[in-house]
């Protein structure tokens, strides 16, 4: 793991210090994590999921893209989950790829905690 990549993974830990956190390195130098039981709820009728993501060995320099969540998360509206939303897989685990894409990284900036942050931010609002 490079250090870009392990001091990532410290600060997603330390931030969530609450919630367990699984990680694989890939094998090239970046990991692969997942955070599960992450505070969710309202609009969704689970009130946690597990986030996953892959932050890669040319981290910062690359987006922390995408990430995914639960494969069973449903809203409590009955409506669908829309845009930037499709069904898939992570880490064998059935989800739902969120498609969130920073066009204009900044990599002293946008690191993968504030990405993953805004992923939640924007999960909550929709």
């Amino acid at each position: 793991m490079t250090p870009e990549v392990e001091q990532a993974l410290k600060e997603i830990k330390a931030n969530f210090p609450d919630c367990n956190l699984i990680s694989r390195e890939d094998g090239e130098g970046g990991v692969y994590i997942i955070v599960e039981d992450v505070p969710l709820g309202t609009p969704y009728t689970q009130e946690i999921t597990w986030v996953g993501f892959r932050i890669t060995f040319q981290y910062p320099y690359s987006d922390v893209y995408p990430h995914f969540v639960q494969g069973d998360l449903k809203r409590i509206d009955g409506k669908g989950l829309g845009e930037a939303t499709s069904a898939g897989t992570f880490e064998n685990r059935a989800a739902i790829q969120i498609s969130r894409k920073s066009n204009k990284l900044n990599p002293a900036v946008d690191t993968a905690l504030l990405k993953l942050l805004k992923v939640l931010q924007w999960l909550k609002s929709r």
